[in-house]
Order: structure tokens, then C-alpha cells, then sequence
């Protein structure tokens, strides 16, 4: 993977940056989490996510580690969502056994979206927070 500076995983911030628990999801954001699962089994990759744009399409994907050319999940699933048109996106999720989200796919969420939430979740499903900021 790309290198970069990560991110804090579970850190569920309010408008003050603050921290608390992680909080249950919406059906929308557990099916992101249900897609990016899926991305990552189906190849055996490190890394799996998917992204909801503006129109509520979503796109999935999984972490590539080729000699040539490297992408994290979440950099490649908003990559995906930019390639079919979206100008925004609603919110991500990350599935990755990582204790912090990279840098690199959170900048690529922020380039579409400045507040758009990335949920951060283990292999299980289980949701290890949301990265606000």
C-alpha cells in the first residue's frame, strides 16, 4: 500500500472534535459495511470499502498491491464513484484488521466530500468507529 500517515480509526468526533463511543449505523451505512466485507473476502485482500455517492449509487472495492501500481480499498472505491460521474459522496466504509484508517483513502473521501462520515469497521463486521473530521 501507498505510504502515508494514518488516521485515527475509531474516533467517533462531534463538531468539537470530541470522541465517544461508536454508535449503531443506519441500514444505508451497514449495507456499505456489507459491500466492503464482501470486496475484501471475494479477493483476500487487506483491505475492503465502499463508498455511497451523491444519487445513493455505491461502488466497492478492494485494496491492490501490484508491483506497478498500489491503491488502498477506499482510495479505489471513490476512485470508482469519480469515474461514474459522482461529485459528492454521502459516506464510506472501511473493513481492514489496521488499528488506523490510512491517510491516503480518507484524503481521497475528503476530496469529494469534507464531512461525509467513514465508518471503520473489523474483518467480523463489527464497527470500530467513525472518522468525522
Amino acid at each position: 500500500m501507498p505510504e502515508s500517515s494514518a488516521v485515527p480509526a475509531a474516533v467517533v468526533a462531534g463538531p468539537t472534535g470530541s470522541a465517544a463511543a461508536p454508535t449503531e449505523l443506519s441500514a444505508e451505512d451497514t449495507k456499505l459495511v456489507v459491500l466492503a466485507r464482501g470486496a475484501r473476502s471475494r479477493v483476500g485482500a487487506v483491505e475492503g470499502a465502499s463508498v455511497r455517492d451523491q444519487d445513493g449509487r455505491t461502488y466497492a472495492a478492494a485494496s491492490v498491491a501490484l508491483p506497478s501500481l498500489a491503491l488502498t480499498a477506499l482510495q479505489l472505491a471513490v476512485a470508482s464513484a469519480a469515474a461514474a460521474g459522482a461529485t459528492r459522496l454521502e459516506a464510506a466504509a472501511v473493513v481492514t484488521e489496521a488499528s488506523t484508517l490510512d491517510g491516503a483513502g480518507h484524503a481521497a473521501v475528503r476530496d469529494l466530500a469534507a464531512d461525509a462520515p467513514i465508518h471503520v469497521a473489523a474483518p467480523n463486521g463489527t464497527l470500530l468507529g467513525t472518522v468525522v473530521e
